[in-house]
């Protein structure tokens, strides 16, 4: 079930009686990734809403919302703590890979099911069997297929890569390079960098010797508005390509305008203003006046809410049950399209979309300026 009808008197009174089941929202909601967090928060809260103003609704819910900061150890603390609530029926979880990859031994030991909404580490879902853990977003293995494929496909030879060393960027830094170097890329250094570094210098200034023409970035948007803010007072002129982890509003503010133009990121799934679901999320969404934007990971915390209340609305809020319902999921229908789950609970994702800062802000790269030739590329 994507949503309540969009005609639907959102805030009107649930029928009385009805059982209240919660359910946990975890994510960054302070911090450098912050936006993010706060996105798929609004997002959850949002499927919440919608199913809570439908009158066929058997249960009324609640979201309990938790701060992980994007730090594993506060991520372990608040897991633990939503887990051992046995009033929380499931958990919608995490953004940030370090954390989602502490805490899955958590959700399994606890019997509670959780829908990862924004990791994209492999390990999360693929480095055990946990029974209890879900992803509704794709991997990185997905990103950087699709990305080094592009990109090379542009014309570039060279790259350096920076990455941060938390698993996060090292997943990047592993699986790009190994298609990079597929698709015929060569890398003429690689650098690991602190995930709290502030200066760059001595990194940048052995990359502008190396004269590459890709500077990819294996990390989140704090890091990346940092480097890039760098690049440019080095003077270095290489295109930057990103991962998922910058497509935020909050790199383009960081950097500026100006200096975030021509930037590269991909993401998986489908845009979402060319998803069915889509247009109705959007208006539902601003219909609401959250005081933050979706940002590209929204839909899928939504999705995953809604898989959530989906399960329950079926077997009723018992963790094993509910957890059972989700491991069957096949071909459901959701906001971020068709989502089926493999044997370890991986969501099928059968598509990564490419985008461009193209004027101000993020674009669909075959919508863009630079796709229909109007723009050029750092280097090209």
């Amino acid at each position: 079930m994507l949503a309540a009808s969009a005609s639907m008197l959102l805030g009107s009174a649930p029928a009385a009686a009805k059982d209240v089941v919660k359910i946990a929202f975890i994510g960054p909601l302070t911090g450098g990734v912050s936006a993010i967090g706060l996105g798929g928060r609004n997002s959850a809260e949002l499927a919440v809403r919608l199913r809570n103003a439908d009158p066929k609704a058997k249960y009324t819910y609640q979201l309990v919302t938790q701060d992980d900061e994007c730090r594993p150890n506060v991520g372990v603390q608040v897991a633990t703590k939503v887990a051992a609530d046995r009033n929380i029926v499931a958990g919608v979880t995490h953004f940030c890979s370090a954390v989602a990859m502490g805490t899955v031994g958590v959700y399994s030991r606890f019997g509670m099911p959780a829908v990862v909404w924004g990791a994209v580490l492999p390990d999360i879902t693929y480095a055990n069997n946990f029974k209890e853990v879900h992803r509704v977003n794709g991997t990185m293995i997905n990103q950087s297929e699709v990305a080094a494929k592009f990109v090379t496909g542009q014309g570039y030879k060279k790259w350096a890569v920076i990455h941060d060393t938390t698993d996060y960027g090292k997943g990047h830094n592993k699986y790009f390079s190994e298609y990079l170097k597929k698709d015929g890329g060569t890398i003429v250094g690689t650098f690991g960098v602190t995930a709290e570094q502030q200066d760059f210098t001595t990194e940048l200034t052995k990359i502008r010797e190396l004269k590459p023409d890709v500077i990819y970035f294996g990390g989140l948007t704090p890091l990346g508005v940092r480097i890039r803010t760098q690049m440019d007072k080095l003077g270095i002129k290489a295109q930057f390509q990103g991962t998922s982890g910058v497509m935020s509003d909050a790199y383009i503010q960081g950097v500026g305008p100006e200096l975030a133009e021509g930037s590269l990121a991909f993401l998986e799934g489908a845009p979402l203003e060319k998803l069915p679901g889509g247009k109705l999320f959007s208006e539902q969404y601003q219909q609401q006046k959250f005081g933050e934007p979706p940002e590209a990971y929204g839909p899928f915390a939504f999705a995953a809410t809604n898989l959530i209340i989906d399960a329950v609305e079926k077997v009723g809020p018992d963790r094993k049950k509910v957890r059972d319902v989700l491991n069957a999921t096949k071909d459901a229908d959701t906001v971020i399209g068709k989502v089926t789950f493999d044997d370890h609970r991986q969501n099928i994702v059968p598509l990564v979309t490419k985008y461009v800062v193209d004027g101000g802000k993020w674009v669909i790269w075959e919508d863009s300026a630079y796709a229909s030739g109007k723009k050029k590329l750092a280097g090209l």
